[in-house]
Order: structure tokens, then sequence, then C-alpha cells
């Protein structure tokens, strides 16, 4: 059981939840400031419980993805952690348990949606059911498969749409029933610090996937500009939260504690000049852990301050 537990990688579950914070605790703010509907906190459960399987689901598709192909067996600060390269987990019970996490993930996802958008929906209803497919799909196809995209340098990307726009928006939508285009400022500060999050990781093994062949966006970049693409990820996303709530009136308003969220701007500051420091890129490892916390307190600091009454 340890193994497997280790192989989910709990430590990246504050990613994964970040944008449903947002997303839903906006929609909240939304429904209150509109008396135009009820927040229903079972969704807010079972989305949590939706985007942890699905982020469990690609943790167990990476670890037998790059363990099949060889790549973790070329990272020497990695090789005895991850549980296929390491020999702990065979890759015929990963791919038994990817398959397993795939078939529970779709069952919460149809729970989820059935609350949401039955029986007043059921349009939107087969379109999220559409959506949750994607999202299985990228959480495997990301080292899985003849053509992964995370080794042709599109993870990044992914990263983004998935954890920050589909996140995020997609949780909003479960509870208003409705799109704010401004809803894009938030879903991309999120969707920004989670791919800061891989870049790191991809800095971080840049010379081992060079060797393997996985050509990440870092590798392609080199890690000069991989680290000033790092800057831009980690400047950006309070830039955005800002905009937002000057977009949504709260420069004008009387509730100061939406901008709450700014105080991680010092602690921000000060992870990026020690992340620019850096000269050997295994030194990278624990910043990972702090990107995703700072991640996890702004979706939490947004969430508060917006609805603090």
């Amino acid at each position: 059981m340890k193994d497997w537990i280790h192989a989910a990688r709990l430590r990246t579950l504050s990613l994964s939840i970040s944008g449903i914070i947002v997303g839903s605790f906006i929609a909240r703010w939304q429904l209150n400031t509109n008396s135009g509907g009820t927040w229903d906190l079972s969704v807010f459960i079972l989305a949590l419980l939706v985007t942890v399987l699905y982020q469990v689901l690609s943790n167990f598709a990476n670890d037998y993805g790059d363990g099949i192909k060889g790549t973790d067996a070329k990272r020497v600060n990695e090789a005895e952690a991850r549980a296929v390269a390491s020999g702990r987990i065979t890759p015929r019970q990963m791919k038994t348990a990817v398959w397993l996490t795939a078939g529970v993930s779709f069952a919460a996802t149809v729970a989820l949606l059935y609350i949401a958008f039955f029986p007043n929906h059921i349009r939107v209803f087969w379109g999220f059911i559409g959506l949750g497919i994607l999202c299985i799909l990228a959480a495997i196809g990301y080292t899985v498969g003849k053509k992964p995209y995370g080794y042709m340098g599109l993870g990044d990307i992914m990263v983004f749409l998935f954890f920050g726009l589909v996140s995020v928006g997609g949780s909003y939508f479960l509870f208003t029933k409705s799109w704010d285009w401004a809803l894009l400022l938030p879903a991309s500060a999120v969707g920004m610090m989670s791919a800061a999050v891989l870049n790191l990781n991809n800095m971080r093994d840049i010379e081992s996937d060079r060797e393997s062949g996985k050509k990440t966006l870092a590798l392609r970049l080199g890690f000069r500009r991989a680290m000033i693409y790092q800057m831009v990820l980690l400047i950006l996303p309070l830039v955005f939260i800002l905009i937002f709530l000057g977009v949504k009136g709260f420069f004008y308003s009387r509730n100061y504690y939406a901008f709450m969220v700014m105080i991680l701007l010092f602690p921000m500051m000060n992870l990026r000049r020690r992340i620019m420091a850096v000269k050997e890129p295994r030194a990278l490892d624990p910043f990972l852990k702090q990107v995703g916390i700072i991640t996890l307190m702004m979706a939490i600091l947004l969430a508060f301050g917006l609805n603090y009454f």
C-alpha cells in the first residue's frame, strides 16, 4: 500500500484542487451577489473528488509511461522514487491500476454531472460527459502511447488548459450554468502556476530527458530561456487576479478582503529570487512543492476574500 500511495504522488494534489476552489467560490460569490441560485456543497465535494481522481490517474499513467520507456531509469534523482522504474510495482500492475482509476474517475464524473445538471440541463450533461472523457484521455496521454504529448513539448499547453481553463471554467459552470469571459483571468492564473510546476520539473530533468528523447518545452528552450519562461509564469498570475478584481468592481466596493490574495506578492517575489539563483538543475526539486503550496494558498485566499461578508 505504501508504494501505491507514493506512486499517487499526493503532493501534486494541491494543483488539481486549486482550480476547483477558484471556479466554485467565484460561482458562490456570483450567486450570492445576483441572488440567482443556490450553491450546492455536494457538487463542490464531488468536483474535488473527480479532480483528485484525474490527478492520481495522471500520476499512475506517468509512472507507467515513463517507466516502460526507460525515461525514469535515466533520472538519478528520481529513479528510486518511481514505482515502475524501481521495480516496486510491475508495469502490468500499474497498467491495471491506470485502467481501474480511469473507470472510477469516469463513474465519479457521471455522478457529479448528474447531480449538477439533471433533469433541467440534459444537453449540457452530455457535453460535459465528453469533456470528462477528454480529461481522462489527457491524463493518460501525457506519457502513454506511441506519441505521448509530453514527449513532444505540449505538456505545458495541456496543463494550462486542463488545470486552468477547464478546471476553473468547468467548476464555475457546474453551479451557475453560465459562462463569464472574465473567468479567463483567474483561470489563466491557476493554469500558469500549474505550468510553472511542470516547467520546474522539466528543468530539473532536462539532462535525463535529453538522453531519453523526451523533448519537453524546457529542453527545447534550453535551461536559460526556460528560466525566463519560469519567471513569466510566476509573475503574471497575481497580475491577472488583480485585473479580475478590477473588472468585477472591487476597487470601488467596500469588500477589501478580496485583495487579501495580494499578500502572496511577497513570498512570490522571494520564491522567484531563489529560483533564479539556482545554477544546478537538480537543485530545483524543492521548489516544486513550494509553488504547489502557493498555488493552493492563492486559490483559498481568493475564495475566502470574495465570499467574506
